[in-house]
């Protein structure tokens, strides 16, 4: 997109994005996303995700989100354990190493700088 724009995040279309089964820790997660906008360099991206029950472990980017629905815990190896819900704003930082625990599934909307 080249405009500004609105968009409404809860009711969203939001496309499969496929978890590598390696970073399934438990349960039978699954994912769905949507990059509303990307610069030009690809640096930049603003978009809205969502996981459904289970727990992962991902690498973060630098990321800055705010939840939408849903609650999970996000362990951060060697650092806080975040307990996040609706309207909460997280920040993790490049190369975090976490453990996404979702109890009920989270959408939210985020900004990640790489």
């Amino acid at each position: 997109m080249t405009h500004s724009f609105a968009l409404h995040i809860p009711d969203a279309e939001l496309e499969p994005e496929p978890l590598d089964p390696e970073q399934i820790v438990s349960g039978d997660p699954e994912v769905t996303g949507k990059v509303v906008w990307e610069s030009p360099d690809g640096r930049q991206i603003r978009g809205i995700w969502q996981i459904t029950p289970g727990a992962v472990k991902d690498t973060e980017a630098d990321e800055l989100f705010v939840v939408i629905s849903g609650s999970a815990t996000i362990e951060v190896q060697d650092g806080p354990t975040l307990t996040v819900g609706p309207g909460d704003m997280a920040v993790l930082r490049a190369g975090d190493r976490t453990t996404w625990t979702v109890r009920e599934t989270l959408r939210k909307a985020y900004a990640i700088n790489l």
